[in-house]
C-alpha cells in the first residue's frame, strides 16, 4: 500500500517483513491451516507486530488475513 509505504518508509517495512516471516515460520506446524487455535495465535502475533511498528490500525485486519493466505500458499508450495 503506497500510503503505508510513504508513512512508514522502506526501512521499517523491510524490518516488519523480516520479523513477520520469522514469526509466521515459528508458528507453522504440519497442519496449522486446519487448526483455528493456531491460526488465532498467528493473527494475534501478526497484529502485535504490526502495532509495534505503528502500522495503521485501520489496515491491520486486511493485512493480517492477506498474510495468513500467503502463508498457506507458501506452506502448500513447500510440500509440492
Amino acid at each position: 500500500d503506497e500510503k503505508v509505504k510513504e508513512m512508514l518508509g522502506d526501512d521499517i517495512l523491510v524490518q516488519i517483513t523480516k520479523e513477520l516471516t520469522e514469526t509466521i515460520k515459528k508458528s507453522m506446524t504440519i497442519d496449522w491451516y486446519d487448526k483455528e487455535s493456531v491460526q488465532a495465535q498467528m493473527r494475534r502475533s501478526i497484529r502485535r507486530l504490526l502495532k509495534k511498528f505503528g502500522y495503521p490500525p485501520e489496515d491491520t485486519e486486511d493485512v493480517t488475513e492477506l498474510l495468513l493466505k500467503q502463508a498457506k500458499v507458501m506452506c502448500e508450495e513447500s510440500f509440492v
